[in-house]
């Protein structure tokens, strides 16, 4: 498990980036590869807090999804806002003393209709047909070394070797 701070008691504060250190013992061209060889480690019990994976050439890769329309930007708008104002709707409910529990329910869906296309027609009017299309971004690297701590990369290039044959 990977600790969202970036801190494994190796560095000189807490969560403070510092360059990798150790010794190559293996390089691979995706990161599932350079895990499954950490892994092979971890499995012969070899001491992988000695161990860290590093992505080398980093890119940024954004990978187009669909081409927006103002029909998908206000129909994901609705879809996004009743799910919300169901949910608010729906936390009403519970706490109501009216008789109709449905009347929070119907408020809270329509008002979170509203909300989701005002809040999704707006930057996307901001935007004047500049970015018509979704996207998600990815850091990617274009190979993944795995490198040790000196006292033991001898070791684990040996345990490497024999992964690979």
């Amino acid at each position: 498990m990977t600790n969202p701070m970036g801190n494994t008691g190796r560095n000189r504060g807490p969560g403070l980036p510092t360059p990798p250190s150790g010794w190559p013992v293996g390089s691979y061209p995706t990161y599932a590869e350079a895990q499954r060889a950490v892994d092979y480690l971890a499995d012969n019990q070899f001491p992988v807090e000695n161990v860290t994976i590093v992505g080398v050439d980093l890119m940024q890769v954004e990978r187009v999804l669909y081409r927006l329309t103002w029909g998908k930007v206000i129909g994901g708008g609705m879809v996004s806002g009743a799910w919300l104002g169901l949910f608010i709707g729906l936390l009403l409910s519970l706490f109501s003393t009216s008789g109709n529990q449905y009347w929070p329910l119907l408020v809270g869906l329509v008002g979170g209709i509203i909300f989701g296309v005002i809040s999704t027609a707006i930057p996307y009017a901001a935007t004047r047909g500049q970015r018509d299309f979704a996207s998600t971004m990815q850091l990617v690297a274009g190979r993944y070394d795995v490198l040790c701590d000196p006292k033991a990369a001898e070791q684990a290039r040996d345990m490497l070797a024999r992964l690979a044959i």
